[in-house]
Protein backbone atom coordinates (compact mmCIF):
# COMPACT_ATOMS: atom_id res chain seq x y z
CA UNK A 1 0.00 0.00 0.00
CA UNK A 2 1.52 3.19 -0.94
CA UNK A 3 0.87 6.95 -1.80
CA UNK A 4 4.11 8.33 -2.45
CA UNK A 5 5.38 10.69 -4.76
CA UNK A 6 7.30 9.03 -8.20
CA UNK A 7 11.24 8.17 -8.85
CA UNK A 8 12.68 7.72 -11.77
CA UNK A 9 13.30 4.14 -13.02
CA UNK A 10 15.09 2.87 -15.87
CA UNK A 11 12.65 0.01 -17.63
CA UNK A 12 14.32 -2.52 -19.11
CA UNK A 13 12.28 -4.97 -21.50
CA UNK A 14 14.01 -8.05 -22.17
CA UNK A 15 12.93 -11.33 -23.40
CA UNK A 16 12.29 -12.85 -19.53
CA UNK A 17 9.27 -10.20 -19.64
CA UNK A 18 7.92 -11.29 -22.52
CA UNK A 19 8.24 -14.88 -21.77
CA UNK A 20 6.32 -14.28 -19.01
CA UNK A 21 3.44 -12.17 -20.49
CA UNK A 22 3.41 -15.33 -22.57
CA UNK A 23 2.90 -17.80 -20.53
CA UNK A 24 0.24 -16.05 -19.13
CA UNK A 25 -1.68 -15.68 -21.95
CA UNK A 26 -1.18 -19.59 -22.56
CA UNK A 27 -2.71 -20.26 -19.42
CA UNK A 28 -6.37 -19.21 -20.59
CA UNK A 29 -8.54 -20.64 -23.20
CA UNK A 30 -6.58 -18.53 -25.51
CA UNK A 31 -2.94 -16.38 -26.16
CA UNK A 32 -4.30 -14.60 -29.00
CA UNK A 33 -5.89 -11.67 -27.71
CA UNK A 34 -5.57 -8.71 -30.59
CA UNK A 35 -7.73 -6.19 -30.75
CA UNK A 36 -9.21 -6.65 -27.27
CA UNK A 37 -8.69 -3.61 -25.08
CA UNK A 38 -8.66 -4.13 -20.95
CA UNK A 39 -10.15 -1.61 -18.93
CA UNK A 40 -8.59 -1.29 -15.69
CA UNK A 41 -9.65 1.12 -13.13
CA UNK A 42 -7.50 1.71 -10.06
CA UNK A 43 -6.66 4.99 -7.41
CA UNK A 44 -5.07 7.62 -8.96
CA UNK A 45 -0.82 6.68 -8.51
CA UNK A 46 1.30 6.69 -9.72
CA UNK A 47 1.60 3.56 -6.65
CA UNK A 48 -0.21 0.63 -7.91
CA UNK A 49 -1.42 2.46 -11.15
CA UNK A 50 2.67 3.02 -12.15
CA UNK A 51 3.46 -0.73 -12.49
CA UNK A 52 0.26 -1.80 -14.57
CA UNK A 53 0.86 1.17 -16.54
CA UNK A 54 4.44 0.16 -17.26
CA UNK A 55 4.12 -3.14 -17.72
CA UNK A 56 1.14 -3.11 -20.24
CA UNK A 57 3.07 -2.29 -23.24
CA UNK A 58 4.71 -5.60 -22.48
CA UNK A 59 2.14 -7.42 -22.38
CA UNK A 60 0.62 -6.56 -25.29
CA UNK A 61 3.97 -6.76 -27.38
CA UNK A 62 3.35 -11.00 -26.85
CA UNK A 63 -0.35 -11.01 -26.39
CA UNK A 64 -2.11 -8.11 -28.56
CA UNK A 65 -4.30 -6.89 -25.88
CA UNK A 66 -4.23 -3.03 -24.99
CA UNK A 67 -4.12 -2.61 -21.58
CA UNK A 68 -6.07 1.07 -20.45
CA UNK A 69 -5.43 2.18 -16.62
CA UNK A 70 -8.04 4.83 -15.71
CA UNK A 71 -7.00 6.22 -12.28
CA UNK A 72 -9.34 8.08 -9.86
CA UNK A 73 -8.79 9.54 -6.29
CA UNK A 74 -8.79 6.63 -3.49
CA UNK A 75 -11.59 8.22 -1.76
CA UNK A 76 -13.56 7.83 -4.69
CA UNK A 77 -12.66 4.80 -5.83
CA UNK A 78 -15.08 2.24 -4.00
CA UNK A 79 -18.35 3.97 -5.01
CA UNK A 80 -17.24 4.64 -8.97
CA UNK A 81 -16.82 0.76 -9.07
CA UNK A 82 -20.27 0.30 -7.23
CA UNK A 83 -22.21 2.83 -9.37
CA UNK A 84 -20.59 1.37 -12.85
CA UNK A 85 -21.87 -2.47 -11.82
CA UNK A 86 -24.94 -1.30 -10.03
CA UNK A 87 -26.00 0.67 -12.67
CA UNK A 88 -25.35 -1.57 -15.71
CA UNK A 89 -22.89 0.71 -16.66
CA UNK A 90 -19.72 -1.87 -16.97
CA UNK A 91 -17.04 0.97 -17.53
CA UNK A 92 -14.34 -1.35 -16.83
CA UNK A 93 -13.56 -4.53 -17.57
CA UNK A 94 -10.95 -5.11 -14.23
CA UNK A 95 -10.23 -3.62 -11.40
CA UNK A 96 -7.35 -3.43 -8.65
CA UNK A 97 -8.97 -2.47 -5.84
CA UNK A 98 -9.10 -2.64 -1.74
CA UNK A 99 -10.36 -6.59 -1.11
CA UNK A 100 -12.45 -5.45 2.01
CA UNK A 101 -14.93 -4.45 -0.63
CA UNK A 102 -15.76 -7.99 -1.92
CA UNK A 103 -18.56 -7.91 1.15
CA UNK A 104 -20.06 -5.46 -1.24
CA UNK A 105 -19.03 -6.70 -4.44
CA UNK A 106 -19.29 -10.67 -4.57
CA UNK A 107 -22.65 -10.97 -2.72
CA UNK A 108 -24.34 -8.78 -5.53
CA UNK A 109 -22.77 -10.91 -8.49
CA UNK A 110 -20.80 -8.56 -9.57
CA UNK A 111 -17.25 -10.18 -9.96
CA UNK A 112 -16.07 -13.57 -11.86
CA UNK A 113 -15.26 -16.26 -9.75
CA UNK A 114 -11.34 -17.02 -10.82
CA UNK A 115 -11.27 -20.23 -8.62
CA UNK A 116 -11.00 -22.42 -11.94
CA UNK A 117 -8.79 -19.95 -13.81
CA UNK A 118 -6.28 -19.90 -10.23
CA UNK A 119 -6.11 -23.45 -10.29
CA UNK A 120 -5.13 -24.68 -13.88
CA UNK A 121 -2.42 -21.19 -14.42
CA UNK A 122 0.81 -22.74 -14.04
CA UNK A 123 2.38 -19.46 -14.76
CA UNK A 124 0.99 -18.16 -11.97
CA UNK A 125 2.21 -20.06 -9.10
CA UNK A 126 -1.10 -19.73 -6.95
CA UNK A 127 0.75 -21.93 -4.04
CA UNK A 128 3.47 -19.81 -4.08
CA UNK A 129 1.23 -16.79 -2.41
CA UNK A 130 1.53 -16.59 1.50
CA UNK A 131 -1.96 -18.44 2.67
CA UNK A 132 -3.01 -15.30 4.06
CA UNK A 133 -3.21 -13.51 0.91
CA UNK A 134 -4.19 -16.74 -0.63
CA UNK A 135 -6.85 -17.52 1.28
CA UNK A 136 -8.54 -14.27 2.70
CA UNK A 137 -7.40 -11.03 0.32
CA UNK A 138 -8.19 -13.25 -2.68
CA UNK A 139 -11.17 -15.48 -1.03
CA UNK A 140 -14.62 -14.79 -0.31
CA UNK A 141 -17.23 -17.63 1.23
CA UNK A 142 -14.60 -20.43 -0.56
CA UNK A 143 -14.23 -19.28 -3.61
CA UNK A 144 -11.35 -16.99 -5.43
CA UNK A 145 -12.30 -13.81 -7.11
CA UNK A 146 -8.98 -11.62 -6.77
CA UNK A 147 -5.34 -12.04 -8.26
CA UNK A 148 -3.37 -10.56 -5.21
CA UNK A 149 -0.70 -7.79 -6.29
CA UNK A 150 0.35 -6.51 -3.17
CA UNK A 151 0.81 -7.88 0.59
CA UNK A 152 0.06 -5.06 3.33
CA UNK A 153 0.85 -4.79 6.87
CA UNK A 154 1.54 -1.88 9.21
CA UNK A 155 5.04 -2.00 10.66
CA UNK A 156 7.01 -0.01 12.95
CA UNK A 157 10.09 1.36 11.18
CA UNK A 158 13.27 2.48 13.46
CA UNK A 159 16.58 4.13 12.61
CA UNK A 160 19.12 1.79 13.45
CA UNK A 161 21.55 3.92 14.03
CA UNK A 162 20.19 5.97 16.40
CA UNK A 163 18.74 3.94 18.62
CA UNK A 164 22.01 2.19 19.05
CA UNK A 165 23.75 5.34 19.46
CA UNK A 166 22.03 5.82 22.49
CA UNK A 167 21.38 2.32 24.00
CA UNK A 168 17.92 1.62 23.36
CA UNK A 169 15.91 -1.39 22.29
CA UNK A 170 13.20 -1.55 19.71
CA UNK A 171 10.00 -0.74 20.61
CA UNK A 172 7.98 -3.81 21.99
CA UNK A 173 5.00 -1.64 23.40
CA UNK A 174 3.26 1.08 22.73
CA UNK A 175 4.66 2.82 25.61
CA UNK A 176 8.19 1.87 24.98
CA UNK A 177 7.44 3.48 21.14
CA UNK A 178 6.16 6.62 23.10
CA UNK A 179 9.19 6.60 25.18
CA UNK A 180 11.47 6.63 22.53
CA UNK A 181 9.63 8.86 20.48
CA UNK A 182 10.11 11.47 23.70
CA UNK A 183 13.98 10.84 23.73
CA UNK A 184 14.03 12.09 19.94
CA UNK A 185 11.32 15.01 19.40
CA UNK A 186 13.48 18.05 18.60
CA UNK A 187 16.97 16.56 18.39
CA UNK A 188 18.78 16.93 15.23
CA UNK A 189 18.54 13.39 13.79
CA UNK A 190 20.16 14.23 10.56
CA UNK A 191 22.97 16.52 10.61
CA UNK A 192 21.32 19.57 9.07
CA UNK A 193 21.11 21.59 12.13
CA UNK A 194 17.25 21.54 12.41
CA UNK A 195 15.38 20.28 15.27
CA UNK A 196 13.59 16.76 13.91
CA UNK A 197 11.03 14.59 15.36
CA UNK A 198 10.80 11.38 17.20
CA UNK A 199 7.47 9.84 15.30
CA UNK A 200 6.14 10.46 11.90
CA UNK A 201 2.51 9.33 11.00
CA UNK A 202 -0.02 10.33 8.54
CA UNK A 203 -2.76 11.76 10.47
CA UNK A 204 -4.84 13.39 7.57
CA UNK A 205 -8.45 13.08 7.53
CA UNK A 206 -9.64 11.34 4.84
CA UNK A 207 -6.20 9.17 3.99
CA UNK A 208 -5.39 6.37 6.49
CA UNK A 209 -5.32 7.96 9.55
CA UNK A 210 -8.43 5.60 10.98
CA UNK A 211 -6.09 2.22 9.87
CA UNK A 212 -3.15 3.85 11.99
CA UNK A 213 -5.34 3.83 14.62
CA UNK A 214 -6.60 0.57 14.56
CA UNK A 215 -3.24 -0.73 14.24
CA UNK A 216 -2.70 0.71 18.08
CA UNK A 217 -6.14 -0.13 19.13
CA UNK A 218 -5.86 -3.96 18.35
CA UNK A 219 -3.22 -4.64 21.08
CA UNK A 220 -5.66 -3.86 23.79
CA UNK A 221 -9.10 -5.54 22.00
CA UNK A 222 -7.68 -8.65 20.36
CA UNK A 223 -5.94 -11.05 22.46
CA UNK A 224 -7.16 -14.86 21.37
CA UNK A 225 -6.56 -15.16 18.00
CA UNK A 226 -7.77 -13.80 14.72
CA UNK A 227 -11.47 -15.22 14.74
CA UNK A 228 -11.40 -13.68 18.22
CA UNK A 229 -12.15 -10.15 15.75
CA UNK A 230 -10.97 -6.71 16.63
CA UNK A 231 -13.67 -4.38 15.49
CA UNK A 232 -17.38 -6.53 16.92
CA UNK A 233 -18.38 -9.26 19.31
CA UNK A 234 -19.18 -11.82 17.72
CA UNK A 235 -21.67 -12.97 19.23
CA UNK A 236 -24.19 -9.88 18.94
CA UNK A 237 -22.14 -7.44 16.53
CA UNK A 238 -21.96 -4.82 19.14
CA UNK A 239 -18.69 -2.46 18.10
CA UNK A 240 -15.71 -2.98 20.35
CA UNK A 241 -15.26 0.72 20.08
CA UNK A 242 -16.06 1.95 23.59
CA UNK A 243 -13.99 0.12 26.78
CA UNK A 244 -11.22 0.93 28.05
CA UNK A 245 -9.22 -0.86 25.73
CA UNK A 246 -10.35 2.04 22.99
CA UNK A 247 -9.88 4.60 25.47
CA UNK A 248 -6.37 4.11 26.02
CA UNK A 249 -5.69 3.83 22.31
CA UNK A 250 -7.09 7.13 21.55
CA UNK A 251 -4.54 8.52 24.63
CA UNK A 252 -1.92 7.23 22.70
CA UNK A 253 -3.34 8.21 19.34
CA UNK A 254 -3.11 11.71 20.90
CA UNK A 255 -0.13 11.94 22.38
CA UNK A 256 1.36 10.47 19.23
CA UNK A 257 -0.33 13.73 17.17
CA UNK A 258 2.30 15.72 19.29
CA UNK A 259 4.97 13.71 18.99
CA UNK A 260 6.13 14.79 15.48
CA UNK A 261 6.37 17.66 13.18
CA UNK A 262 3.71 20.68 13.83
CA UNK A 263 1.34 20.21 10.92
CA UNK A 264 1.33 16.03 11.95
CA UNK A 265 -2.67 16.57 11.23
CA UNK A 266 -1.98 17.38 7.54
CA UNK A 267 0.37 14.85 6.66
CA UNK A 268 -0.53 11.69 4.35
CA UNK A 269 1.52 8.82 3.74
CA UNK A 270 3.80 10.33 1.07
CA UNK A 271 4.65 13.44 3.73
CA UNK A 272 5.48 10.96 6.54
CA UNK A 273 7.89 8.67 4.18
CA UNK A 274 9.21 11.38 2.91
CA UNK A 275 10.26 13.13 6.32
CA UNK A 276 11.67 9.52 7.14
CA UNK A 277 13.43 8.19 4.39
CA UNK A 278 15.53 12.25 4.42
CA UNK A 279 16.44 11.27 7.96
CA UNK A 280 13.92 13.50 10.06
CA UNK A 281 12.17 11.23 11.94
CA UNK A 282 13.40 8.39 14.51
CA UNK A 283 10.21 6.12 14.09
CA UNK A 284 7.42 5.58 11.99
CA UNK A 285 4.22 3.29 11.41
CA UNK A 286 3.50 2.25 8.02
CA UNK A 287 3.18 -0.70 5.72
CA UNK A 288 6.11 -1.93 3.74
CA UNK A 289 7.15 0.73 1.44
CA UNK A 290 9.39 2.91 3.45
CA UNK A 291 11.41 -0.65 3.00
CA UNK A 292 12.29 -0.02 -0.60
CA UNK A 293 12.32 3.35 0.04
CA UNK A 294 14.95 3.33 2.71
CA UNK A 295 17.52 2.12 -0.09
CA UNK A 296 16.56 4.81 -3.00
CA UNK A 297 19.80 6.54 -3.54
CA UNK A 298 17.71 9.53 -5.31
CA UNK A 299 16.01 10.52 -2.10
CA UNK A 300 17.05 8.57 0.54
CA UNK A 301 19.62 9.52 3.78
CA UNK A 302 18.88 6.43 5.83
CA UNK A 303 20.03 3.24 3.75
CA UNK A 304 21.41 0.61 5.97
CA UNK A 305 20.09 2.50 9.16
CA UNK A 306 16.56 1.36 8.58
CA UNK A 307 15.26 -1.46 10.85
CA UNK A 308 11.51 -3.17 11.20
CA UNK A 309 9.86 -4.74 13.80
CA UNK A 310 6.42 -6.11 14.50
CA UNK A 311 3.50 -3.76 15.56
CA UNK A 312 4.22 -2.81 19.53
CA UNK A 313 1.61 -4.45 22.02
CA UNK A 314 0.49 -4.56 25.14
CA UNK A 315 0.89 -5.83 28.51
CA UNK A 316 -2.74 -4.95 29.26
CA UNK A 317 -5.57 -6.23 27.32
CA UNK A 318 -9.29 -6.08 27.33
CA UNK A 319 -11.42 -8.16 29.21
CA UNK A 320 -14.39 -7.65 27.12
CA UNK A 321 -16.85 -9.36 30.03
CA UNK A 322 -16.58 -5.85 31.79
CA UNK A 323 -15.11 -3.77 29.67
CA UNK A 324 -11.82 -3.19 31.45
CA UNK A 325 -7.87 -3.85 31.18
CA UNK A 326 -6.49 -6.59 32.62
CA UNK A 327 -3.32 -7.91 32.92
CA UNK A 328 -2.05 -10.12 29.94
CA UNK A 329 -1.62 -14.28 31.37
CA UNK A 330 -1.24 -17.75 29.73
CA UNK A 331 -5.44 -17.72 29.52
CA UNK A 332 -6.03 -14.22 28.44
CA UNK A 333 -3.15 -14.14 25.49
CA UNK A 334 -2.42 -17.13 24.96
CA UNK A 335 -0.41 -15.70 22.29
CA UNK A 336 1.91 -13.22 24.17
CA UNK A 337 5.90 -13.13 23.85
CA UNK A 338 7.12 -11.62 26.98
CA UNK A 339 4.37 -10.78 28.25
CA UNK A 340 3.19 -8.54 25.31
CA UNK A 341 0.32 -9.30 23.25
CA UNK A 342 1.28 -7.93 19.40
CA UNK A 343 -1.57 -8.17 17.21
CA UNK A 344 -0.14 -7.40 14.22
CA UNK A 345 -2.58 -5.54 11.72
CA UNK A 346 -3.25 -6.51 8.09
CA UNK A 347 -4.61 -3.13 7.10
CA UNK A 348 -6.03 -2.43 3.86
CA UNK A 349 -5.28 -6.81 3.03
CA UNK A 350 -2.98 -5.96 -0.18
CA UNK A 351 -4.32 -4.08 -3.27
CA UNK A 352 -5.83 -6.79 -5.56
CA UNK A 353 -7.30 -7.67 -8.81
CA UNK A 354 -10.45 -8.82 -10.20
CA UNK A 355 -12.48 -8.87 -13.58
CA UNK A 356 -15.99 -7.99 -14.17
CA UNK A 357 -18.75 -10.91 -14.60
CA UNK A 358 -20.19 -9.08 -16.98
CA UNK A 359 -17.47 -8.07 -19.33
CA UNK A 360 -17.21 -10.36 -22.69
CA UNK A 361 -15.90 -13.70 -22.25
CA UNK A 362 -12.47 -12.73 -24.40
CA UNK A 363 -12.14 -9.35 -22.17
CA UNK A 364 -12.45 -11.80 -19.07
CA UNK A 365 -9.86 -13.97 -20.47
CA UNK A 366 -7.37 -11.35 -21.77
CA UNK A 367 -7.88 -9.64 -18.28
CA UNK A 368 -7.32 -12.55 -16.00
CA UNK A 369 -3.82 -13.41 -18.33
CA UNK A 370 -2.82 -9.84 -17.73
CA UNK A 371 -3.50 -10.13 -13.61
CA UNK A 372 -1.78 -13.49 -13.49
CA UNK A 373 1.40 -11.84 -15.83
CA UNK A 374 1.40 -9.12 -13.22
CA UNK A 375 1.35 -11.37 -10.20
CA UNK A 376 3.73 -13.96 -11.34
CA UNK A 377 7.20 -14.22 -9.28
CA UNK A 378 9.14 -12.90 -12.95
CA UNK A 379 7.42 -9.30 -12.78
CA UNK A 380 6.23 -9.15 -9.05
CA UNK A 381 9.61 -10.16 -7.58
CA UNK A 382 10.52 -6.67 -8.91
CA UNK A 383 8.14 -4.73 -8.58
CA UNK A 384 8.13 -5.10 -4.83
CA UNK A 385 11.39 -4.57 -4.37
CA UNK A 386 10.28 -0.65 -6.28
CA UNK A 387 9.17 1.64 -3.35
CA UNK A 388 7.02 3.61 -5.75
CA UNK A 389 4.62 0.95 -7.23
CA UNK A 390 3.18 0.68 -3.56
CA UNK A 391 3.49 -3.18 -3.95
CA UNK A 392 4.65 -5.05 -0.93
CA UNK A 393 6.16 -8.84 -0.58
CA UNK A 394 3.38 -11.62 -0.43
CA UNK A 395 4.59 -14.73 -2.10
CA UNK A 396 6.61 -16.61 -0.37
CA UNK A 397 9.38 -16.39 -2.81
CA UNK A 398 9.44 -12.26 -2.48
CA UNK A 399 10.47 -13.41 1.42
CA UNK A 400 12.98 -16.60 0.40
CA UNK A 401 14.73 -15.19 -2.49
CA UNK A 402 17.12 -12.64 -1.60
CA UNK A 403 18.51 -11.91 -5.15
CA UNK A 404 15.95 -9.01 -6.47
CA UNK A 405 16.25 -7.10 -2.86
CA UNK A 406 20.18 -6.76 -2.99
CA UNK A 407 20.18 -5.72 -6.48
CA UNK A 408 17.43 -3.48 -5.34
CA UNK A 409 20.48 -1.74 -3.48
CA UNK A 410 19.06 -3.13 0.14
CA UNK A 411 22.28 -4.75 2.17
CA UNK A 412 21.04 -8.97 2.91
CA UNK A 413 20.98 -7.80 6.65
CA UNK A 414 18.61 -4.75 5.96
CA UNK A 415 16.57 -7.44 3.89
CA UNK A 416 16.93 -9.77 6.45
CA UNK A 417 15.83 -7.15 8.88
CA UNK A 418 12.68 -6.23 6.74
CA UNK A 419 11.23 -9.12 5.90
CA UNK A 420 11.55 -10.42 8.98
CA UNK A 421 9.31 -8.03 10.51
CA UNK A 422 6.60 -8.83 7.67
CA UNK A 423 6.96 -12.57 8.28
CA UNK A 424 6.42 -12.67 12.00
CA UNK A 425 3.04 -10.63 11.15
CA UNK A 426 1.99 -13.25 9.06
CA UNK A 427 2.79 -16.63 11.01
CA UNK A 428 1.14 -14.76 14.42
CA UNK A 429 -2.26 -16.49 15.32
CA UNK A 430 -2.76 -13.27 16.23
CA UNK A 431 -2.93 -11.43 13.02
CA UNK A 432 -6.32 -8.67 12.63
CA UNK A 433 -7.55 -9.43 9.53
CA UNK A 434 -9.30 -5.58 8.30
CA UNK A 435 -12.89 -4.97 8.22
CA UNK A 436 -14.65 -6.81 5.13
CA UNK A 437 -18.35 -6.71 5.65
CA UNK A 438 -20.82 -5.09 3.64
CA UNK A 439 -20.50 -1.04 3.62
CA UNK A 440 -17.06 -1.34 5.35
CA UNK A 441 -16.06 1.97 3.59
CA UNK A 442 -18.72 3.75 5.61
CA UNK A 443 -17.76 2.20 9.21
CA UNK A 444 -14.21 2.88 8.65
CA UNK A 445 -13.58 5.87 5.86
CA UNK A 446 -16.64 7.88 7.18
CA UNK A 447 -17.69 7.30 10.84
CA UNK A 448 -14.39 6.34 12.08
CA UNK A 449 -12.35 8.76 10.07
CA UNK A 450 -14.63 11.73 10.97
CA UNK A 451 -14.60 10.84 14.82
CA UNK A 452 -10.88 10.24 14.95
CA UNK A 453 -10.14 13.74 13.17
CA UNK A 454 -12.74 15.52 15.41
CA UNK A 455 -10.93 13.49 18.68
CA UNK A 456 -7.08 15.02 17.48
CA UNK A 457 -8.62 18.56 16.36
CA UNK A 458 -9.76 18.87 20.19
CA UNK A 459 -13.54 18.87 19.10
CA UNK A 460 -14.78 15.74 20.88
CA UNK A 461 -13.07 14.04 24.02
CA UNK A 462 -12.18 10.27 24.33
CA UNK A 463 -15.43 9.24 25.64
CA UNK A 464 -17.24 11.86 22.92
CA UNK A 465 -15.11 9.88 19.95
CA UNK A 466 -15.95 6.49 21.69
CA UNK A 467 -19.63 7.18 21.98
CA UNK A 468 -20.19 8.63 18.43
CA UNK A 469 -18.32 5.82 16.32
CA UNK A 470 -20.49 3.44 18.44
CA UNK A 471 -23.51 4.99 17.82
CA UNK A 472 -23.17 5.30 13.98
CA UNK A 473 -21.35 1.98 13.27
CA UNK A 474 -24.34 0.34 15.45
CA UNK A 475 -27.09 2.74 12.85
CA UNK A 476 -25.67 1.36 10.18
CA UNK A 477 -25.38 -2.46 10.97
CA UNK A 478 -29.18 -2.00 12.04
CA UNK A 479 -30.42 0.08 8.69
CA UNK A 480 -28.40 -3.02 6.74
CA UNK A 481 -29.31 -5.85 9.34
CA UNK A 482 -28.06 -7.17 12.27
CA UNK A 483 -28.01 -10.65 12.20
CA UNK A 484 -27.03 -10.27 8.22
CA UNK A 485 -24.26 -8.38 9.11
CA UNK A 486 -23.51 -10.57 11.87
CA UNK A 487 -23.19 -13.49 9.33
CA UNK A 488 -20.88 -11.65 6.97
CA UNK A 489 -18.27 -10.05 9.60
CA UNK A 490 -18.26 -14.22 11.13
CA UNK A 491 -17.56 -15.36 7.88
CA UNK A 492 -14.66 -12.64 7.05
CA UNK A 493 -13.15 -14.25 10.57
CA UNK A 494 -13.53 -17.52 9.59
CA UNK A 495 -15.87 -18.27 12.45
CA UNK A 496 -18.47 -21.29 11.90
CA UNK A 497 -20.25 -21.53 14.82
Amino acid sequence: MSRYPARTLVIAVGVGLLAAACNASNSTSTGNFSGTTIRIVTFTGPQIAEPLQRRGPDFEKATGAKVQVITVPFSDLYQKILTDFSTKTNSYDAMVFDPQWMGDYVPSGYLEDLTNRVQNDTALQWNDIAPFFRDFSATFKGKVYTVPLDGDFQMVYYRTDLLQKDGLQPPATWDDYISIAKHFQGKDLNGDGKADFGSCWAMKRSAQSYWMFISVAAAFLQSQGTKQGSFFDTSNMQPLMNNAGTAAALDIYKQLSKLGPPDQLNNDVGDSRGLFVTGRCALSLDWGDIGPLAVDKSQSKVADQVGAVILPGSKKVLDRASGQLVDCNSTICPYAVNGVNHSPFAAFGGWSGAINKAAPAKTKDAAFAFLSYMSQPAQSSVDVTIGKTGFNPYRTSHFTNLGPWTASGMSEKAAKDYLGAIQASLQSPNMVLDMRIPQTAFYQQTALDTALAQFLAGELSANQTMAQITNQWNSKTDELGRQSQLDAYKSSLSVTK
